[in-house]
């Protein structure tokens, strides 16, 4: 019956195999191809590791999703195979479509925060994702206006009425204005940060959207998402940051 007696490899073994399903979970689950391709390389080097320390039951799982590989694939990359072939179908070749969708949609926002930068014009804008962010526009004026560059620069300048609080923008337009978001209780971020960039932390803490901040104080850009902020980002970081992080 010594089979039953587990060994130090076999602690081992389980222990890893543990690690590598909850990583995978963690990972896939926020949907970021390049951390998937970082997955399936992490899975490649322990498939290998594992077959040289005799790990029999990291062999057995990474063998079995080595057998269905082409399957999980499609399944992962499902929203970019979707968006690549609707692309592919189009007269404009694929880098024009890059260019084209960056400009358009972009383009006058990223020209009014490096004008407010610029001039150290404090700004606030929340870019909202899949999650509807009705609670916060409740609490501020609904406008539902083209996204322009004029109107960015007129709404955070100080001597409108509208340029507390933060804007929503919502499937291209500013839906709303003088929002107010709750602040996060993070104490370290309470300690180095003042209320803008504490209001966009915490209204990326629980909801999934993008916020951009511009301080008064020094022009920085920030950007905020999932709880986490980003410091000192250059116009040129915004420009691939907001395709990255924002599904409008």
């Amino acid at each position: 019956m010594t089979f039953l007696k587990p060994g130090l490899s076999d602690f081992i073994d389980i222990l890893i195999i543990a690690l590598v399903i909850y990583k995978m979970f963690t990972i896939v689950s926020k949907n970021g191809g390049t951390q998937i391709l970082f997955v399936v390389g992490i899975l490649f080097v322990l498939y290998i590791s594992s077959t040289f320390l005799n790990l029999k039951m990291m062999a057995g799982f990474l063998k079995l999703l080595k057998d269905y590989w082409i399957l999980a694939l499609l399944i992962l990359f499902q929203p970019e195979i979707r968006n690549f072939l609707l692309r592919f179908g189009r007269t404009e070749d694929l880098s024009s479509l890059f260019r084209r969708r960056t400009k358009f949609r972009y383009s006058s926002l990223l020209e009014a925060i490096s004008t407010m930068s610029f001039n150290k014009t404090g700004a606030l804008i929340l870019i909202e994702n899949k999650q509807k962010l009705d609670n916060f526009i409740a609490t501020g004026e609904i406008i539902d206006s083209n996204l322009s560059s004029k109107l960015l620069l007129t709404i955070f300048n100080n001597k409108t009425i509208l340029h507390d609080g933060a804007i929503i923008i919502r499937d291209h337009r500013v839906h709303a204005v003088k929002v107010i978001l709750p602040h996060t209780n993070n104490l370290e971020y309470k300690q180095k940060f003042g209320t803008r960039h504490l209001a966009a932390i915490g209204a990326t803490e629980i909801t999934d959207a993008f916020a951009i901040i511009v301080s008064e104080e020094t022009g920085r850009i920030s950007t905020a998402q999932n709880g986490e902020i980003y410091t000192n980002v250059s116009t040129e970081e915004l420009a691939q940051r907001i395709p990255d992080a924002t599904r409008i």
